[in-house]
């Protein structure tokens, strides 16, 4: 069986759909799958890990952005591309080359059985979904749509109505929509919705992490990630801990510290702000930290934190708190080290990237019996 991949990102680039292509692809290598992956590679060399996990990685080739947001974690960009991004950003640009490129990909590529593509961007599902309507010769016999956020009904923003009906297109055109959680479904137009299966972010839980109870002996917690304006808005909780008279260390890991980074003048030292790590990296730093700080998703339930399940392989307590309703009590117990009202994330197992393999294997035969 031979497995066609298009998505946008893969490692190092530090994304959750990075994260999904990445396991899944070497997860399917390592069970001995014919696979290829397009994506936009940037200056990577990924030679290496095609032998070490027997897979093709092929480049997309992105033109309209002077430079591309590539896999190689470079973000500069040219002031001409800020300027274009932010005047055509409703006319989806510059995602909208996705539309046309993956046609070229699949036009030159396809001799393929299974075709997963994987989303944000869903400029993805788009080009497949049409090359499918005019051109299904082009386009594998099975087609799954990974989806990580929903685009039209994502409760978070807004697009022009115009790109309904391609939402429409690749949901009318796939065999299946796969979503991280069964709340993601409210996401999609209802006609649609029978073709959504539930396949969680993988993770490989295989991590050689010697845990060992932290001795910090300032109370010391972190938060991984991005933050979000409206659904996931620290500004709450950064002015409560700001007017706290005691001491404590908040590390933030991310690649956006710009929400946040005002209260570094008022906390001093009581706010760390580091750059975003390789996951393996994270998972040795948070280890060490007291609890971990997990920002709930305000008005958004089709959407959840991935660094949950990494937080929780860590093996230290999970603080989770709405940031539009702060419960202080709890947040003061973390604050001396009184865990009890700690996060637990339920069935754990069901992220492991051997059952996510075998849920697409499941939905593989699933096809094959409906024919």
């Amino acid at each position: 069986m031979k497995i066609l991949i298009l998505s946008q990102h893969l490692f190092p680039r530090q994304t959750p759909r990075a994260h999904r292509t990445t396991e899944l692809v070497k997860e399917l290598g390592r069970q001995g799958r014919d696979v290829t992956l397009y994506a936009v590679l940037g200056d990577c060399d990924y030679s290496d890990f095609e032998k070490t996990y027997n897979v093709k990685i092929k480049n997309i080739p992105i033109k309209w952005m002077l430079h591309p947001y590539n896999s190689d974690q470079d973000k500069k960009r040219t002031l001409i591309d800020k300027v274009l991004g932010r005047l055509l950003r409703k006319f989806e640009f510059p995602n909208i080359e996705f539309l046309f490129r993956i046609q070229q990909v699949l036009k030159k590529d396809h001799d393929y059985d299974v075709l997963i593509s994987i989303a944000d961007p869903h400029q993805i599902h788009w080009g497949v979904a049409k090359l499918r309507k005019k051109h299904p010769e082009f386009v594998p016999k099975i087609w799954i749509a990974d989806c990580g956020d929903p685009f039209m009904l994502n409760g978070s923003s807004e697009h022009l109505n115009y790109f309904e009906k391609y939402e429409r297109l690749f949901c009318g055109q796939c065999d299946y929509i796969t979503v991280p959680i069964d709340q993601a479904k409210n996401g999609y137009f209802e006609e649609y919705r029978n073709k959504i299966r539930v396949i969680p972010q993988g993770f490989n839980f295989d991590v050689n992490i010697k845990k060992s109870e932290p001795k910090n002996e300032i109370v010391t917690f972190a938060y991984a990630g991005v933050f979000y304006k409206d659904i996931r808005n620290p500004k709450l909780l950064m002015e409560y801990l700001a007017a706290l008279k005691y001491d404590f260390r908040f590390i933030v890991y991310s690649s956006d510290q710009s929400p946040i980074k005002m209260y570094k003048t008022i906390l001093g030292d009581r706010l760390i702000l580091k750059d975003a790590l390789d996951r393996l990296s994270l998972i040795e730093e948070l280890k060490n930290h007291d609890f971990l700080l997990n920002l709930e998703n305000v008005n958004s339930p089709a959407q959840i934190p991935s660094k949950l399940i990494d937080y929780a392989i860590t093996g230290r307590p999970i603080l989770s708190i709405n940031p539009q309703h702060i419960n202080t009590e709890i947040l003061h117990e973390f604050l001396n080290k009184d865990f009890k009202n700690q996060f637990t994330v339920p069935n754990i197992e069901q992220y492991h990237i051997h059952t996510i393999v075998n849920q697409i294997y499941a939905l593989i035969d699933e096809f094959k019996g409906n024919e």
